[in-house]
């Protein structure tokens, strides 16, 4: 796998027989509509789009059918995150990493450097690295990555199959009601509502189950344990709103605040934590439990 020498990995795009165009140049922008024509022409000025013998092409240079071209991305800006990640395990399978909030896990949007994946990347040297699960750049807490491409799909399965124990403890407000009903779990259905950032509970068969335990409370808000069993987008989140305790700093639930894009808060993180991460590893069939250092002070 390619990486140029910021630790970001390439891209590869094949150029079909059945197309002409008079450059690479213009392939690029007849193949990538969504992206400006001075991002290209920048793209190649950089050296940022490479034959597959791994040589800088120019924009003008002559469209060949039947290759592979090499690309990078490229941000003109990115957002600052000043939170450090930290390795807590690594053997030859597996990485587990535990993230700061407001980080993302892989390149999306206005992110590409400032990621999860690309600082492991670079600290590390693997650029074989990928996750094996996700969580959101809001929540804190550990994320697994594989090491070797032909292991991932044993340990994603994992996750598929539900033979992965996670739990996550959050900080929300504190409720006399829901707390005497506590340890509970609650249940419902969610679907994407008409705002891709948010989920939804409709009526119907559950699709999701979170068991909520109360660890410790200081009025008026409460340590919650959260162990869902099922993996939906915004479960969390969702269900502690629906029982009317949304998590403390939610910028989404249960009112949707306009998207920061470079001049984040970051005084305010959702507090919201990966705490612990349990499985039977497939490769070593090993006893695996992980733990986030990381604490949600009230």
């Amino acid at each position: 796998m390619q990486v140029n020498s910021e630790g970001v990995s390439a891209s590869r795009v094949f150029l079909p027989a059945d197309q002409s165009h008079p450059s690479v140049l213009q392939f690029f922008i007849t193949q990538f509509p969504h992206i400006e024509v001075k991002e290209w022409e920048d793209r190649f000025a950089q050296g940022l789009v490479l034959n597959d013998e791994g040589h800088a092409l120019e924009a003008g240079d002559t469209y060949q059918p039947n290759t592979h071209l090499i690309y990078f991305r490229r941000l003109a800006r990115e957002p600052e995150i000043p939170f450090e990640e930290e390795i807590i395990f690594q053997d030859e399978h597996i990485l587990v990493a535990d993230k700061p909030h407001f980080l993302p896990v892989t390149p999306s949007g206005l992110y590409l450097h400032q990621t999860l994946l690309n600082r492991l990347k670079k600290k590390t040297g693997i650029q074989t690295l990928s996750p094996i699960h996700r969580i959101d750049r809001d929540t804190a807490g550990l994320v697994i990555f594989s090491i070797k491409p032909e292991e991932r799909a044993p340990y994603q399965n994992l996750f598929r199959d539900r033979a992965v124990n996670k739990i996550y403890e959050a900080i929300a407000p504190y409720s006399e009601a829901l707390v005497a009903k506590l340890p509970m779990t609650y249940q419902s259905k969610l679907e994407e509502s008409e705002h891709f950032l948010q989920m939804m509970e409709v009526e119907g068969q559950a699709n999701t189950d979170t068991l909520i335990e109360l660890i410790t409370h200081n009025k008026p808000w409460a340590k919650y344990r959260l162990t869902p069993g099922s993996g939906r987008k915004h479960q969390l989140r969702c269900h502690l709103n629906a029982l009317g305790i949304p998590i403390k700093d939610d910028q989404i639930y249960p009112i949707l605040t306009a998207y920061q894009e470079y001049d984040l808060d970051l005084s305010k993180p959702l507090q919201l934590l990966a705490k612990q991460i349990s499985f039977l590893d497939p490769i070593t069939k090993q006893a695996r439990s992980f733990i986030s250092k990381r604490v949600l002070e009230f």
